[in-house]
């Protein structure tokens, strides 16, 4: 397994990228961040990770390259598009990076790149059994991670209460646009946390996303017996998972 790795985290509205040293989650260079093109189009994104590539001093052949990204991820192909161009639903986007960029690389979800970076790394660093992070942003992202080996491609913000996919009443996205106090929004979470527990029973619940930041907010409101705790790695952790799942950490 190597030590060092580059990690690429793809977003709808910024694509960031560093050296990592995977056997510890520090950044061995500077996060470089390029603004994501304009309508999110696959030859686009990948000429700006190439450009963020290059500032990051360029790739060693024998240097692991993960890279993360808002979609379903299944065997390298995505199979839906969150914040970019449909054109990424159905594309071998592993295949198209990997030619691009002259090497191989790791594919994966950006949930699913937080969620195993905050169980290495973060929050649930000494943690062990069954994992669920949620992301709470302009949707809901999950990833589960089972004592210590992630379970890919959780949509587990799409569950049905209320005769609705609950991450269009629970996000953060929902509580901004519907202008809703912290208690309301909680009672909301409230309900999805409670179902994912009543479902899973999991060890523990990592919450991030922009809005982990302000968790003393609204965690203390809720009710579980699930431990619940905030994301701690903020920004980096796309980076940071994408890194360790490519050198196999």
């Amino acid at each position: 397994m190597a030590n060092k790795a580059v990690g690429i985290d793809i977003g709808g509205t910024g694509i960031k990228g560093a050296v990592v040293d995977v056997s510890n989650g520090k950044l061995l260079s500077d996060r470089v961040k390029i603004p994501t093109p304009v309508g999110g189009e696959p030859d686009a994104i990948v000429e700006t990770v190439q450009q963020i590539i290059k500032k990051l001093g360029g790739v060693d052949k024998k240097e692991p390259v993960g890279v993360c990204f808002p979609a379903v991820v299944v065997n390298g192909t995505t199979l839906s598009a969150a914040n970019v161009s449909k054109s990424w639903i159905g594309l071998e986007a592993e295949k198209l990076f990997e030619k691009s960029l002259g090497c191989d690389i790791r594919f994966v979800n950006d949930a699913d790149a937080a969620g195993y970076a905050e169980t290495l790394y973060g929050a649930a660093e000494k943690a062990k059994g069954l994992i669920i992070m949620t992301t709470l942003g302009t949707g809901i992202g999950t990833a589960i991670i089972y004592k210590g080996v992630l379970v890919p491609n959780a949509e587990l913000g799409h569950i049905e209460l209320e005769g609705v996919d609950y991450e269009t009443k629970a996000s953060y996205a929902a509580k901004e646009r519907e202008d809703l106090s912290w208690g309301d929004w909680a009672a909301r979470l409230q309900k999805y946390y409670s179902a994912l527990e009543a479902y899973f029973h999991p060890d523990l619940f990592i919450v991030g996303g922009g809005v982990s930041k302000e968790y003393k907010d609204f965690l203390p409101l809720l009710k579980l017996d699930t431990p619940i705790v905030p994301a701690t790695l903020r920004n980096n952790a796309g980076i940071l998972g994408a890194a360790a799942l490519a050198a196999g950490k």
